[in-house]
């Protein structure tokens, strides 16, 4: 564990017991969540590498334009 953390779950202590088991809850979704969203990711390279050469086909056939940003 690394010193931060450390420190995080010392001042976590500190906390009501309500308040520890709320802190607790986010942080394990939290986890869970990034867990679900690695695998999404690692699992979708070939639909994202065919939307990416879509995109591509689009911008060189013209059929895109350029994104300006003051005129939103």
């Amino acid at each position: 564990m690394t010193t931060r953390l450390e420190q995080a779950f010392t001042e976590a202590s500190k906390l009501s017991p309500k308040e520890q088991d709320a802190l607790a809850d986010w942080v394990l979704a939290e986890l869970r969540s990034e867990k679900k969203w690695d695998k999404l990711f690692a699992n979708s390279q070939e639909v994202l590498s065919k939307l990416a050469s879509e995109a591509l086909a689009e911008h060189h056939s013209g059929q895109t334009q350029e994104l300006n940003p003051d005129q939103l």
